[in-house]
């Protein structure tokens, strides 16, 4: 058992100092006062730093789109046919690209990670540790989220090819049209399980996929930026009753008020951002702020290669710059990352039975100059900058 003791923890309550934290294995196994800590066991000094858990990116494309390797390394997009759910992005994730080292150097130990917005519907994401090298020995959960896209990128990258679909109107009949088929291929499957009369449908891999959505068991991440593709997408989910996370929603600030009442979270960034093409024109670095303050939980994400994955804590860093309050910042990283996955009970808070997932600071660690003086994942030091 490994002791960590002279602790200050950080939580979701706020702070609590003179702690010790004991792991055993690759989970925390207890928490509490100095005056409670066990005295047998390797210990280690941390006198003077903060421990946080291990911070979560709830929207990446780490391993993706590999770090340096160019062509060679882009597995994100499979730009051949706009309806791909049948894709799982657990498949495509580079283990040994150089972004997990980045990521883990600045705290980052877990990541939502899957394939792009050039299709409609793109596949499945998955939640990744980031310390490891072989993806099967590094996933928390696969699949998290079925990926559907909207807006700008589907339209473009079909529509210069002369394809379906080069309108949002296309783009949007592409995913009902695919959600019926696969609606009918349910309901005749439940069909052939109720009267062995009835022969089950020809098997559908697309449909297939599918089946998880429609029964709500699994949840639909939605990249849309406008305010119009926004209302799109919520209104396909209302359609067919589906589970969703926005993400980006770079206009969502402009119709808080009408997704607070969605009652639904959003992934928001990246925000270390410019306004490169048409659809990031509504981009304003307090969008987070507002919808915070609309009451909308939020996450906050790099969208990794988009801005270097190790970034995501500057990133809150500048949410905070921007208004939003430094607790709302560190839950966007942290907890609610956690929630929007599903994998609330393996990371995204410091507890016995949870995953040894944890940072270290002694300043700030959402400052420009913040560098964790010790990075644990699954139980392992990883990073330790500091002698007691």
């Amino acid at each position: 058992m490994m002791i960590l003791k002279n602790l200050r923890i950080w939580s979701r309550e706020g702070f609590a100092g003179d702690c010790y934290l004991t792991v055993e294995g690759s989970r925390i196994h207890a928490i509490g006062p100095m005056s409670e800590c066990p005295m047998d066991g390797e210990s280690l000094d941390c006198r003077g730093y903060t421990a946080y858990p291990g911070f979560i990116d709830a929207h990446s494309h780490l391993g993706m789109f590999d770090d340096s390797i160019g062509v060679e390394g882009e597995d994100g997009n499979e730009s051949t046919d706009p309806i791909t759910p049948q894709l799982r992005g657990i498949d495509s994730v580079y283990a040994m690209d150089r972004g997990f080292a980045d990521a883990l150097a600045a705290g980052v130990t877990t990541v939502v990670t899957g394939p792009g917005s050039a299709n409609a519907i793109a596949g499945t994401f998955c939640a990744v540790k980031t310390y490891g090298r072989i993806v099967d020995e590094m996933v928390i959960k696969s699949p998290v989220a079925m990926k559907m896209a909207f807006g700008e990128n589907p339209k473009g990258i079909y529509g210069d090819k002369s394809e379906t679909p080069s309108t949002r109107m296309a783009t949007a009949a592409l995913v009902r049209e695919q959600l019926f088929k696969a609606q009918r291929y349910m309901q005749d499957l439940e069909k052939a399980a109720e009267d062995p009369d009835e022969d089950e449908p020809e098997f559908d891999m697309k449909c297939e996929a599918l089946l998880p959505v429609l029964r709500r068991e699994l949840p639909v991440h939605i990249h849309a930026h406008r305010a119009d593709d926004i209302a799109t997408a919520v209104r396909i989910c209302h359609e067919f009753g589906l589970r969703y996370v926005l993400v980006h929603a770079t206009e969502g600030h402009l119709i808080a008020d009408y997704l607070a009442k969605e009652n639904i979270s959003i992934i928001c960034g990246p925000m270390i951002n410019h306004r490169s093409k048409p659809e990031l024109s509504g981009f304003v670095m307090d969008s987070p702020t507002q919808l915070a303050k609309a009451g909308i939980p939020i996450s906050i994400c790099t969208d990794h290669p988009e801005i270097p994955q190790d970034l995501l804590a500057v990133s809150a860093g500048l949410c905070v710059r921007e208004g939003l309050p430094w607790q709302t910042a560190m839950e966007a990283i942290t907890w609610v990352p956690a929630v929007q996955a599903g994998i609330e009970d393996r990371v995204g808070s410091l507890a016995p039975g949870l995953d040894a997932d944890l940072v270290l600071f002694d300043t700030d660690p959402l400052t420009l100059e913040a560098r964790p003086a010790l990075v644990m994942a699954n139980g392992q030091i990883i990073h330790k900058k500091f002698t007691e």
